[in-house]
């Protein structure tokens, strides 16, 4: 297992491979433990639990009881149980009522991550930043009742928003190679839908790629939900293109993604655990998203690095693909942030050791213009 750092939440390291709550719901407390005892084993540490069932929530406290130490915990706040049914809620007193059953029924007095449930909407957005929601946030974060704030979202832009408070230590957002194509929206279920993909698109849409850059810039960690398109991306009459991905090609497009940190994966069962885990011993070739995306007619991304790594190896060793992240990252901004230019500057080699001689180019799939971004690169970084 490799991990990576929320660098806002006391640079806590979260495995690159993670569980979403979902396979674990309808559980008995046997099964729980077992599937929980088998992820820390694996070194997976990271959990996400954006359901208030409160037999998820009992069971899950049980498990964990005496290994709280060793998980990361992302609650939500704002998803709450009335009625035997799960609700979204802005009302204060529910979400305040549904977050300390939260840490009651899992045994703990703090959450690591406290995710804002899910924000789509402008009218929504605005509700959350200037009401009472955020103050709430703030006040159990000034407590130590959670040690970041999160945000979940679908919308880019929304997202953006959000991010562009400084309040926001974490963002999970929805991420495949499908839904990176999609402009943004406030109803996420068009996300699903084989209607909207239909016509085809050109390139990532612009929204989303500014927000995987300011992430990165900002420090602000994305987790990734809906990896696998809620597993649409894994089967071929299903998948919004008409191909079949697998699952190492799905978690290594998210993990290449500007701002990632980790996927969330709702296994239902000790084997889809430690099928995910087995991405760290699949071959390059099964883990190679560009062998779908480059080869589509209707969904082009010619000349834009997907950072899919097919420019190496490089004759004089440049990681070509980190330094067009970190110079998309810049001429994003407008400027070079001291982040990126420090992170560029740790690089054993830099766009000036470029000797142009095209390999790179030749080598990659999506038609990008590799030596013009290395003159660029020096360009904007001074070698």
């Amino acid at each position: 297992m490799e991990y990576r750092v929320l660098k806002r939440c006391n640079s806590l390291k979260v495995s690159e491979i993670a569980l979403g709550c979902e396979g674990f719901i309808g559980k008995s407390p046997e099964e729980f433990q077992e599937m929980l005892d088998r992820a820390l084993s694996l070194g997976i540490n990271f959990i996400d639990m954006y359901t208030p069932n409160p037999d998820f929530r009992d069971n899950l406290g049980a498990a964990m009881k005496g290994k709280r130490e060793k998980l990361v915990l992302q609650g939500h706040i704002c998803s709450v149980w009335e009625n035997g049914e799960y609700l979204r809620t802005r009302d204060l007193e529910k979400t305040k009522a549904g977050f300390e059953d939260q840490l009651n029924r899992l045994g703990t007095d703090y959450l690591d991550i406290g995710m804002i449930h899910y924000v789509d909407a402008e009218k929504d957005f605005e509700e959350v930043f200037n009401g009472p929601v955020i103050a709430y946030c703030k006040e159990l974060k000034e407590q130590g009742k959670i040690h970041a704030i999160g945000l979940s979202s679908h919308n880019p832009v929304v997202a953006r928003r959000a991010v562009e408070t400084g309040l926001i230590d974490v963002l999970m957002f929805s991420v495949n190679a499908a839904y990176d194509m999609q402009p943004a929206s406030e109803d996420c279920n068009a996300l699903f839908e084989q209607e909207s993909y239909q016509n085809g698109f050109i390139g990532m849409d612009p929204d989303r790629k500014a927000l995987y850059e300011l992430c990165e810039r900002e420090d602000v960690a994305i987790d990734v939900m809906k990896v696998f398109g809620g597993g649409d991306m894994l089967n071929e009459k299903l998948s919004p293109f008409g191909v079949a991905f697998n699952e190492y090609q799905c978690i290594e497009y998210c993990l290449t993604r500007p701002g990632v940190v980790s996927i969330m994966a709702g296994c239902h069962s000790i084997s889809e655990i430690e099928k995910l885990a087995s991405y760290y011993d699949a071959s390059e070739q099964e883990r190679d998203y560009s062998l779908v995306l480059s080869q589509m007619d209707k969904f082009k991304f010619h000349g834009n690095c997907m950072y899919c790594g097919h420019c190496a190896p490089c004759s004089v060793g440049i990681n070509v693909a980190e330094v067009n992240k970190y110079l998309n990252l810049c001429l994003a901004q407008g400027e070079v942030p001291e982040t990126v230019a420090d992170h560029y500057k740790l690089l054993p080699r830099h766009a000036s050791d470029c000797v142009a001689c095209g390999r790179c180019e030749r080598n990659c799939p999506f038609g990008v213009g590799i030596i013009g971004k290395m003159k660029k690169a020096v360009e904007v970084f001074g070698y």
